[in-house]
């Protein structure tokens, strides 16, 4: 029997790693190697949907134009509110939205008045239709001393003023942002252009999904998930397909990214196996700046540059691929475009399940939140964690978050929730 021992080498299982940098270090320094892009292109409002706004929108007009009625009634002076009992008010026209009343009240008189419409010259309150008693003729109103003064009115500029900067550079656009802009008559905008992403997975074991399986192959997966992340974040997409492990026909895809987009994403080929050529040939065609993050699952990630063009070597297991694209590439991106949006918001909840935990990595495990038969939000882990288990990712809603130092989790434990909807 050997008496020889093993120097075991830290391994992606093992929770602390001398040589990886936190979650914190490594958004930094992909945040210091970012300058957003400053070419601008002017689109219509209506194509303008989740685009990153490059100039700040001011209004050129008062938001409402004039003085309206914020509800159906009767256009009054508040002089004429009496001061106990009741009072009676001669109808003498109305005001309807786009057809306004072109004279004034006199005193005793009121002007029958829709949402929206222009306050008449002379009257300042409105009083809605249900309060009043309307004689039978309909030349008249009865309305009593409890009537507000000044009730009902919109004033001029009371939504946005002449003047006002609305919407400011670096805004993601929203069905409510592209309204407001239709409301002060903006017809077209300047955006930010859109990013340029490539990414390629790498693996002599992937087959396309229409393509049979032999022995030791799988589908390739990632591809998908990426082309469906990266849809949702609004920018050009090239897809590369599937590259052999090869460190020739890998070079050769980097050479065809290289500066011609913005952004190449390669999924595999990042860690420490005889055929894991990304860092290497990112070290020769460019420059490696980390490729270890203490974090859980993900730890092999790569980033760099080729040229002008950044470079994320994601891992191979497909969560792993989904988190740390969500951790540091999203929020890349978005820097890289200009959007001014923060990381994404984690919240405290209770943990109705047990997690296991060493220090040494921030973990993010898979999680649904949801309300309990008491209608409190808690949250529960969608069952088995590995980095390969994508169907983790499928049934969950939110990543639990457990810092770097953290041990087990036990139920009733607050933890941190990022999630989905604010991110994905």
């Amino acid at each position: 029997m050997s008496n020889n021992k093993i120097n075991k080498e830290t391994s992606c299982m093992d929770d602390y790693d001398q040589n990886s940098i936190t979650t914190d270090q490594a958004l930094e320094k992909i945040f210091d190697a970012i300058n957003p892009i400053n070419e601008n292109e002017v689109i219509p409002i209506r194509e303008s949907l989740s685009r990153i706004l490059a100039e700040n929108i001011k209004a050129n007009i008062n938001v409402p134009s004039h003085r309206n009625s914020a509800m159906d009634g009767y256009a009054i002076n508040k002089k004429d509110i009496p001061l106990e009992q009741t009072i009676q008010l001669k109808v003498v026209g109305k005001s309807l939205a786009g057809n306004p009343f072109s004279n004034s009240i006199k005193q005793g008189e009121c002007v029958r008045i829709m949402t929206g419409a222009i306050m008449p010259i002379g009257s300042d309150t409105v009083i809605i239709q249900e309060h009043v008693l309307l004689s039978k003729s309909e030349t008249e109103i009865t309305i009593e001393h409890d009537t507000k003064p000044n009730a009902n009115v919109r004033q001029a500029g009371e939504d946005i003023s002449k003047g006002d900067v609305v919407l400011t550079k670096g805004k993601n656009l929203t069905p409510a942002d592209i309204g407001l802009l239709a409301s002060l008559g903006l017809s077209k905008i300047s955006v930010i252009r859109k990013l340029k992403v490539a990414f390629f997975s790498t693996g002599d074991e992937l087959r396309g999904i229409n393509e049979s399986l032999n022995d030791g192959e799988i589908y390739d997966s990632n591809r998908y998930t990426l082309y469906a992340m990266l849809s949702r974040l609004n920018v050009d997409i090239v897809d590369m397909g599937v590259v052999k492990d090869d460190k020739n026909l890998l070079a050769k895809a980097f050479g065809e990214a290289n500066s011609k987009v913005d952004v190449l994403l390669t999924s595999g080929g990042v860690s420490v196996g005889e055929a894991d050529y990304i860092k290497d040939i990112l070290q020769e065609h460019g420059n490696v700046n980390f490729w270890k993050v203490a974090i859980k699952p993900g730890r092999p990630l790569t980033f760099g540059s080729l040229g002008k063009t950044l470079f994320f070597g994601l891992p191979g297991n497909p969560v792993s691929v989904m988190v740390t694209f969500y951790q540091f590439v999203q929020p890349a991106l978005k820097k890289l475009s200009g959007d001014n949006a923060n990381l994404p918001l984690m919240i405290k909840v209770p943990c109705i399940s047990t997690l296991k935990k060493k220090p040494g990595r921030i973990e993010f495990q898979r999680g649904i939140i949801e309300k309990d038969n008491n209608n409190n939000i808690i949250v529960k882990k969608t069952g088995a964690q590995g980095s390969g288990i994508l169907r983790s990712m499928s049934d969950a809603n939110c990543f639990i978050v457990l810092p770097l130092d953290s041990n087990d989790i036990k139920p009733g434990d607050l933890v941190d929730v990022q999630i989905f909807d604010g991110i994905i």
